[in-house]
């Protein structure tokens, strides 16, 4: 089998959290694409549902749409219930739902703060574990988490003590979980993402004035684009990866490396 061939997902079930647009909605086209059926999972539901009747459409895989709380234990129970029930099984997931609040943090609430530890932080521990109890009963599987290059750095100018905490807590139960799981047949990998376009980030009036620093800080001068994200985690939910557990990839055109 060629390498072209051995990076197919064929006959692949998974599922992505945060799905219905962005980072998401990029990878779980690349999941589709490569063959894989694909639950769009993300807490707007009606988003959700219009992204996985676009991939349906597109791929002509199975791709339904799911809501779900990732903080909610019971939610993410069902959830994982739900795949397995309308996909057929549960190979893969890349858990990636996040939110990112700017605050100095002398003025940061302590809400603010558990908002963002709670879905950045624990809504990959809950989808983690949901996931992986499957996957080891089942013959294995891999398990993708978006942590971020602030896991790395700390980004200026925007202050954002709590979403660098929380990806770099990311970061190290990917490695934990990794180191558990390894002879157990369940890989687990995180991506870290640099400053990318999506629409989210394109559209939104506080973030568009540190848009021209962040891309003169930038080695690439310019920010990623969403499917540039696509082949990293089509090749870390396939069999390819077969030997790549506990392992974060930055995506960030080579702006942690000064």
């Amino acid at each position: 089998m060629g390498i072209i061939e051995s990076m197919r997902l064929d006959g692949k079930k998974g599922y992505v959290t945060g799905g219905a647009r962005g980072i998401g909605k990029c990878t779980a086209t690349g999941f589709a694409e490569a063959g894989a059926d694909v639950a769009i999972v993300d807490l707007d539901y009606d988003e959700a549902v219009k992204t996985a009747a676009e991939l349906a459409e597109k791929t002509g895989r199975k791709v339904i749409a799911i809501k779900c709380d990732c903080t909610d234990p019971e939610q993410v129970d069902a959830m994982i219930a739900q795949v397995v029930d309308e996909l057929g099984g549960l190979d893969f997931c890349h858990n990636n739902a996040g939110i990112c609040i700017n605050a100095p943090a002398e003025e940061m609430t302590y809400a603010q703060w558990s908002k963002v530890i709670n879905i950045n932080l624990n809504g990959i521990f809950l989808t983690d574990i949901a996931a992986g109890k499957y996957m080891l009963a089942h013959g294995g599987g891999s398990i993708i988490n978006t942590a971020s290059m602030s896991a790395h750095i700390v980004n200026v100018p925007q202050p954002q003590c709590a979403y660098n905490a929380s990806k770099a807590g990311v970061i190290q139960l990917t490695k934990s979980l990794a180191i558990e799981w390894a002879k157990k047949g369940v890989r687990v990998n995180s991506i870290s993402p640099g400053y990318i376009g999506t629409d989210l980030v394109l559209t939104n009036k506080t973030l568009i004035p540190l848009i021209e620093q962040w891309n003169a800080m930038a080695p690439m001068g310019r920010l990623g684009k969403p499917e540039e994200l696509e082949s990293i985690c089509v090749y870390l939910a396939g069999d390819t990866s077969s030997f790549t557990t506990g392992s974060d990839f930055i995506v960030d055109g080579a702006f942690t490396c000064f």
